[in-house]
This record gives structure tokens, sequence and C-alpha cells, in this order.
């Protein structure tokens, strides 16, 4: 389970000549829709390829950097399929530059007759790969060119859980500092921050709820029985279907956790079919009293989410504070 990062180009134009020859030119450029983050564009050359790329400031270079170390963690475990990753890079361009990352482009097909379960099947398969290489990653990785842009921070420490680097939940860093324990982990590099950042919004009681919640987070979830990495931000519009009418995953913001916390987030903005749901458990069977753990491991998408976009989500998170401690 080698990670393989892929290179990184100065300019637009030397990745293209280094992907596909030195004759190489875009003959037609679409702007596509999706994603509220990085601009998205389907590149059509004269080899007849057409690749998409996303693009952000030259300054945000390292989102793309974060997602391709969790999209190459994920490939690497040979569970579930991923976008082709071509190579990241910035590019100089006319004013104040950009960044850029290049995927192979997804022809979607008609989904499978048993789409659901052979996703929920390949998810367990991924949830069960083996985590020590990945871990371990920024020891096996093949470094980026010696002109690449700084990749993220990596994550300090030592542990099980957590990621060999820190990458983002949508927009916000996101910490993956390393533990030996996952509800450790959850508390200070997940919920903590989240709480930090939208202090202003909570009341004096509010605050002492916040606190009872994680001092006593031991009483409410449990170590699981093997590290699992994760997709990290599991929800429908981060799922496309291939041309093998299988499920691909994308837009990933990995790290190693609790499998609980996938499956969480498949369920808090609609759910996916209850056919998904069986197929997994067949295959990695959840143990007692997830539906129980399910709400505190949304609380904090639900938080990023206030943090991101404002007191609409005020009342839900104060709900499951309630729900808890209250």
């Amino acid at each position: 389970m080698k990670i393989k990062l892929p290179p990184h180009h100065t300019s637009l134009a030397q990745a293209l000549v280094s992907l596909f020859g030195n004759s190489v030119a875009i003959t037609q450029t679409d702007r596509l829709s999706g994603g509220d983050i990085n601009k998205a564009y389907g590149l059509t050359l004269n080899t007849g390829d057409h690749i998409f790329m996303k693009a952000n400031a030259k300054s945000n270079a390292d989102f793309f950097t974060a997602e391709v170390a969790g999209l190459s963690a994920i490939e690497s475990t040979g569970a579930i399929k991923t976008p082709g990753i071509l190579c990241t890079g910035t590019d100089n361009g006319e004013d104040i530059g950009y960044s850029f990352l290049l995927l192979k482009f997804i022809k979607s097909a008609k989904p499978r007759s048993d789409y659901w379960e052979t996703f929920a099947r390949e998810l367990a398969a991924l949830h069960k790969a083996d985590t020590k290489k990945i871990m371990n990653a920024d020891d096996n990785t093949t470094p980026p060119s010696q002109d690449s842009a700084a990749p993220a921070a990596p994550a300090p420490g030592v542990g099980k859980f957590g990621f060999f680097q820190n990458n983002y939940i949508g927009s916000r860093a996101q910490d993956n500092t390393k533990s030996d324990s996952w509800i450790s982990f959850f508390r200070d590099s997940r919920l903590a921050p989240q709480f930090k950042a939208a202090d202003s919004y909570f009341t004096p009681q509010d605050r002492n709820q916040i606190t009872k919640l994680l001092d006593h987070l031991e009483d409410f979830l449990l170590e699981p029985a093997r590290p699992s990495l994760l997709h990290g931000d599991l929800w429908s519009g981060n799922v496309m279907c291939g041309p093998e009418g299988k499920a691909m995953l994308i837009d990933p913001a990995s790290y190693i956790g609790h499998a609980e916390v996938d499956l969480a987030m498949t369920e808090l903005f609609g759910g996916f079919p209850e056919s998904f749901y069986q197929a997994y458990r067949e295959v990695n069977p959840l143990e007692p009293g997830y539906e129980n753990r399910r709400d505190l491991y949304n609380l904090y998408q639900l938080l990023n989410h206030l943090n991101l976009f404002g007191p609409t989500y005020l009342g839900p998170v104060l709900s499951i504070v309630d729900e808890y401690v209250g």
C-alpha cells in the first residue's frame, strides 16, 4: 500500500507537455458546475484526450496537495475507485496566478443494478484496510519535484489515529495530529477546535454544556476494534457513478479514525438506501449502540457548517449537545 504522490509542475503548459507530449494544445475549455471552493473545467486537447482541472488561487495550492494525499491514500488500498490523479501545479498566469489539480475525466455510466450494495461492500473494505503504512506515508511517499510548492504541513505526533498531514474539511483547516486514542483525537482534533471557532455563538450556559460534553466524551464513544481510513466528508455530493457503473469517491477529507464517522455522515443529509447499510454490515458489522453515537459524530460536521455558513446550524448543534448532556 505504498502511497505515490503525483508530480508538481510550475505551469499548466509544462504539466500538459509532461503528460501528453510537446505538441499538445488545449482546443476547448468548458467551465463545469459544482463545488463551492474551486473552479472546475473540462479541458479538451488536440490529442483527443479530455481531462478535468480544478483551479484556485496560487496561495491555496495546499488545498490540492491535501486532496491528492487523501485520494492517494484511498487508492492505495485498492478497495474502491477514485479519479485518476495526473498532477498538481501552480501557474503564474496573468495577474496573481493560480494553482491547479489535473485529474482524469470521469465519464459517468448508468449505475449497476447492485450499485448501492457494491458501493457498501467496497466502502467496508476501505474501512478494513491496513492503515499502518498510510500513517507512515511521510516516510514512504514519492516526493514532488524540487520545484514543488510546499505540501500541507505534516501532522505531528505518533499514534494510530490522525493522518500523515493536515488537510481541510470544506474550506476550513482540519487538524490531523496523531493520537493513540480515538476518543482523545475526536475531542482534541475534531470537536474542540470547531467549538472554539464558534464560541461567539454560545451563551455561558451553552459553554458549560459543551465543556461537560468534551470532559465526558468517553461516556458516549468507543475506541474502535481497528483504525479505519475514512473518506471524511462522505455525503452524496462526494460520490459519483463511474464508467463501470460503480461508485467512485471524490473530494475526500481523509484521516484514520472510526468507521462509524463515515457511516454517520451518509445519514446526515438524507441518507442512502437501506440496502446500502445492510450490505455494509454484512462485510463490516457495527458495534452495538452505533445509533446512539451517530449524532455525536455528525456534531463535528454540523459545527463545521456553523463556522462556514452561520447561525442556521446553531440550533442543530445545541440540540445534539443537549441530547448527550442535557
